[in-house]
């Protein structure tokens, strides 16, 4: 007897796969929204219609990794830290961003402990990527892009 439906395995990514697949499309949205890889070190700030400023720091480049931070600046009430906001890793030879942190939430070591399962570990960064995914999407749908920013002028002097 002949089977017609493919096995699920081979239809379905695993979780490790849809991640990184994540992981690349934050990264093309990240450079058509912003193309931080062509931006030097410093703060820039995006405004449009909506009233909230989306601000972006480049704050290290390496030959193939770039650090971000992306935030509208909003303090929140309750751990006074910035909020939405996320610390990103471009790869560029890769092709991926990755969030290493994001805020709402707490920091990655108080959220999960000092010694989290692999699995908790796993589905943070998951949650992280899709928060970033679904925020990306927004910001271009505002009209965020690399036309509305403009560098602050207290941008940091150089960096590596």
């Amino acid at each position: 007897m002949t089977s017609i439906a493919s096995p699920r395995e081979t239809v379905l990514p695993g979780r490790f796969a849809y991640l990184m697949g994540l992981y690349a499309e934050n990264y093309h949205r990240l450079s058509r929204l912003f193309a931080p890889q062509s931006l030097k070190c410093g703060r820039y700030v995006s405004g449009v219609d909506d009233g909230l400023d989306v601000y972006l720091e480049v704050i290290e480049r390496h030959p193939y990794t770039t650090e971000l931070h992306l935030t509208y600046a909003v303090p929140d009430a309750e751990t006074g830290g910035l909020s939405p906001s996320a610390w990103l890793r471009i790869y560029s030879d890769a092709r991926v961003a990755e969030v290493t942190h994001c805020h709402p939430g707490k920091k990655f070591w108080h959220e999960l402990g000092p010694f989290p399962p692999a699995k908790t570990v796993f589905q943070h960064r998951m949650r992280m990527a899709t928060f970033l995914n679904r925020w990306l999407e927004y910001l271009a749908e505002q009209g965020h892009s690399r036309g509305t920013l403009t560098r602050l002028p207290d941008s940091l002097p150089h960096c590596a």
